[in-house]
């Protein structure tokens, strides 16, 4: 493959025109990848299940590659003909000996590139005073750096500290204790200050490295305009989300081992991978002196800001669980995130074979509210009308506009129409008075034998621990209505 132009002018970028993202299903790299293909770059993009990638919205955009780290064959086969790489893995959430697999993933690189066509390695690392006691988290992703930067390709080295976007580890976590305790305990950690930054400026500053001259061979630090301490952020976003404040009560002695073994209670992260996170937060991490805007100016967002986007999807009126290209920010989960990605979704899911054809199917439930009513327990529907009225809601005064047709945006009783695709699918969003954003769907199904399958809906992302206690304090309710509708 010829090499691409390079550019005379000092720190001017050279356009790298084939870019290999190895870790494209993690986090990170699955965000990535579609900034760099809005830059017009041509991607590989790796990963050791290549299945997980299938689903992406960008994988008929990229030639996708098999790799595994840890089997220096496959390396040379992933990194074939590209001029750069990003190195976007890490092995944390493996379990103990994660720092050895991490460290001879990174000799099996440095072996594979030695001949290789690449010109640049970027890796993004951990924000840390080298000469502190570092967590073995942070110990181990600077160890990793000093080992790409060893090698003969030249390496940027991006070190940032918590980002801040569904679907990051530190972030989930701040996420879960902020919603799911509205009183905590909290260790000495908690005034361990840090520089949280946006996953929007961590990829701009990744994709802005990529070809700069002097970006070659360096360790830049990243992070956002505010120094925060955990207890700061925690606070900041329960005012973002609208909760209630957070009474924190500090405790003097909390180790790590409880304080991860109780994080993995409330939240969906494993309990060893919340001890990993919380050995990472007793060291302060914030920008001192490499600073990446020597060489790169961009105004980052700041704290609440990131946290605002972090949660947009919430307020899209999508239903989390949906992906949906057209309303995507980088904030926002992808199908490749893990499950906690897409926060706390509680729901209700009934699937009903049919004789119907799908037209008759899509005019049953088309019809629901207004005079209609929701074809099961009116006087539940009709009780919960009252009480939305009380709290001051809409309640069921509004009806609907026609009796059988919806029309996408229009008001339907105490909900709103949000997605409507005839003969196939409806969605609604609940502008009732809940502690929590809600949806109830319908979908058709047509199976190989002619007949439909109706598959009904009711999702819940609840806001804070109320909102825990809302849906479950109606689940005796929902175990009869919800069939019967259906």
């Amino acid at each position: 493959m010829s090499s691409p132009e390079i550019s005379t002018v000092p720190g001017e970028a050279k356009r790298l025109r084939r870019v290999v993202v190895l870790g494209a299903s993690g986090y990170v790299g699955g965000r990535l990848v579609t900034r760099l293909l809005d830059e017009g770059h041509e991607v590989v993009a790796t990963s050791r299940d290549t299945s997980r990638l299938a689903g992406l919205p960008w994988a008929d955009r990229v030639e996708i590659r098999q790799i595994d780290l840890l089997d220096e064959a496959t390396i040379h086969s992933a990194i074939a003909g590209c001029d750069a790489a990003y190195y976007l893995v890490h092995s944390m959430g493996g379990g103990s000996g994660f720092a050895g697999r991490d460290r001879a993933a990174a000799l099996n690189l440095v072996a594979a590139s030695h001949d290789s066509d690449l010109e640049q390695i970027i890796y993004l690392s951990g924000l840390g005073d080298e000469n502190a006691d570092l967590s073995e988290h942070l110990a181990s992703r600077q160890e990793v750096g000093q080992i790409l930067a060893a090698g003969t390709v030249p390496v940027t080295e991006l070190r940032a500290a918590i980002v801040i976007g569904s679907g990051s580890l530190s972030f989930e976590m701040l996420r879960y204790l902020t919603e799911v305790l509205p009183v905590m305990t909290t260790p000495r950690w908690v005034r361990t200050r840090c520089q949280p930054i946006a996953i929007a400026d961590v990829l701009h500053y990744l994709v802005a490295v990529l070809g700069h001259r002097e970006a070659l061979d360096k360790v830049l630090e990243v992070g956002g305009p505010d120094v925060l301490t955990y207890e700061e952020m925690i606070r900041a976003y329960a005012r973002v989300a609208g909760l209630r404040p957070r009474t924190i009560i500090p405790v003097p002695v909390l180790s790590p081992g409880l304080s991860g073994r109780w994080i993995g209670l409330v939240t969906p992260l494993s309990s060893i991978t919340s001890e990993e996170l919380v050995q990472s937060l007793r060291n302060e991490v914030i920008v001192t002196d490499r600073p990446i805007s020597d060489i790169i100016q961009h105004e980052t967002l700041g704290f609440e800001a990131s946290v605002r986007r972090a949660l947009n999807r919430v307020q899209s009126s999508q239903v989390p669980t949906r992906w949906s290209p057209e309303d995507w920010a980088p904030a926002q989960p992808l199908p490749s995130d893990p499950e906690y990605a897409t926060g706390t979704v509680l729901s209700d899911m009934r699937r009903m074979d049919s004789c119907a054809k799908a037209e008759d199917l899509f005019w049953a439930f088309a019809r629901v509210g207004g005079a209609t009513g929701y074809y099961s327990a009116g006087w539940v529907w009709q009780i919960r009308g009252l009480i939305d009225q009380v709290l001051g809601g809409a309640g069921l005064r509004r009806g609907r506009r026609h009796p059988e047709e919806v029309r996408h945006g229009e008001a339907l009783d105490f909900w709103r129409v949000v997605d409507v695709v005839p003969d196939e699918h409806l969605t609604l969003k609940a502008e009732m008075r809940v502690p929590g954003e809600a949806w109830l769907e319908w979908d058709i199904e047509e199976r190989e034998d002619g007949r439909c399958c109706l598959v009904q809906r009711a999702t819940f992302v609840p806001r804070g621990l109320f909102g825990r206690l809302y849906w479950y304090s109606l689940v005796p309710f929902h175990s009869f209505v919800f069939p019967q509708m259906a």
